[in-house]
């Protein structure tokens, strides 16, 4: 695997490059694919400790799965990776474990991904004695019992967070997601699909609530991982007005992104700080910490990677609002965007529902759904109710595919018939079954 920053070379000459790099995602609907992440959290299951990388730990893990055909990826000679086909593993700064999943083509074969690599996940880690859950944050240790991966990247984002946000390094450390990433046709249909998916964003995070703990006690959220990512960096993360304005595009959105800090570059497989230096001051040869290095492309690819709105548009569009749950609910969260925005009718019915909200009020409904969840209100509508239309819109997008994968929105239909997120089930099974012992949750959130 190439490393950071020095996957492409070509020196930045002009702004058009930028918006280009954007359009060359561009993708005939027959090359649309799913790609769909997920994160979780180790313990060890006699103390329920997070694992450190070694001894005994996340290395461990990654060096046991090489035995299914994965190939090590390295950073100064420390594994932090794996790579088997157009899937990874990688590393979030606190050991949590991710799979970034292949493009695939059908829902069903997003399922079949996951179970897999559970499976082959619990297969390495019980002789270790440690398992894994996905849960939105983590439910028991501190900031400070968190460990940190061997990631010249991290060492970076770790000073700098702090001076940008009061929970960076929460969300570095104690949070997992799941996302799906999804393609777009052509300028005018990223511009349709991002604009819905900011739009239900903040429900996507109300349905997929799973984090009421911190600590061993209930922390007053149904997502504190959505708390989490309103103060983590205000530069780089949220709801974007620019994606709404007339004549937003790619040469937009890119004009945009010229003016969000930078974390770093690569140079001969060193990483270099650069963090709060704006892109554009670093193109323009105004960057005096950077003085010497001509911005790349591949400069240009890693930046794009630190930008994290709730939305981020690469060279396809990653849907990054929703806390890592339980395995059905890892394939749900996927049906649901899928089903929204790979039908031309499903997609034109989701955004003439939006189409009426203000920036400011999907900007306070993200703001109030941590909390709130699903009774959170935006234009005099509680959450719930706008969430009947939206899956109803949803499965007839997956039933117009014909493929059957309608099957996949069965949990996130069962959350809006009751009201009842993950958040509010595990605070049920905390008050009525566990006697206020939220470290039970590992055991039965293990997957």
């Amino acid at each position: 695997m190439s490393n950071p920053g020095e996957s492409d070379p070509t020196p930045i000459t002009s702004a058009r490059q930028l918006s280009g790099w954007f359009a060359a995602g561009s993708k005939p609907r027959d090359a649309w694919r799913i790609g769909t992440e997920h994160e979780k959290f180790g313990f060890r299951r006699d103390d329920l400790v997070p694992p450190p990388y070694e001894p005994g730990g996340i290395r461990a893990m990654l060096e046991g799965l090489t035995a299914f055909g994965w190939e090590p990826i390295l950073d100064r000679g420390n594994p932090i990776g794996l790579k088997r086909g157009e899937a990874s593993v990688s590393l979030e700064p606190g050991g949590q474990f991710e799979l970034s999943g292949a493009p695939l083509l059908t829902l069903h074969e997003t399922h079949a991904e996951t179970a897999a690599h559970l499976d082959e996940v619990r297969r390495v880690a019980e002789p270790l004695g440690l398992g894994f859950a996905p849960l939105g944050f983590h439910p028991l240790a501190r900031r400070e019992d968190m460990p940190w991966m061997p990631k010249g990247r991290y060492a970076i984002m770790r000073q700098y967070m702090p001076r940008v946000g009061a929970m960076g390094l929460d969300m570095m450390l104690r949070t997992c997601t799941v996302q799906v990433n999804l393609d777009f046709g052509d300028e005018a249909d990223m511009v349709e699909k991002l604009r819905v998916s900011l739009a239900l964003q903040p429900l996507a995070t109300a349905l997929f609530a799973n984090s009421p703990f911190m600590e061993g006690k209930p922390n007053g959220y149904r997502t504190l991982r959505g708390k989490v990512w309103t103060d983590t960096d205000p530069d780089r993360t949220g709801i974007p007005a620019v994606a709404f304005e007339d004549g937003f595009g790619f040469e937009r959105f890119a004009d945009w992104v010229l003016d969000v800090p930078m974390y770093f570059i690569m140079r001969e497989g060193q990483y270099i700080d650069a963090a709060g230096i704006p892109f554009r001051a670093f193109m323009e040869g105004r960057a005096e910490a950077l003085r010497g290095h001509t911005a790349t492309m591949g400069d240009w690819a890693d930046h794009v990677t630190t930008v994290f709105t709730d939305v981020r548009l690469k060279r396809f569009l990653e849907m990054r609002g929703a806390d890592a749950g339980a395995p059905a609910y890892l394939t749900g969260l996927p049906a649901f965007w899928v089903g929204l925005l790979y039908d031309d009718a499903a997609q034109k019915a989701a955004r003439a529902l939006t189409a009426g909200w203000s920036v400011d009020e999907i900007r306070a409904l993200r703001n109030a759904v941590p909390a709130q969840a699903l009774t959170a209100t935006i234009a005099g509508r509680s959450l719930q109710d706008v969430a009947r239309d939206v899956l109803a819109i949803a499965r007839d997008g997956l039933k117009a595919r014909g493929l059957g994968e309608e099957m996949h929105l069965d949990p996130v239909d069962a959350i809006v018939a009751t009201g009842q997120t993950q958040a509010d089930r595990w605070l049920d099974r905390c008050a009525r079954v566990w006697g206020g012992d939220v470290s039970r949750i590992f055991g039965e959130a293990a997957v």
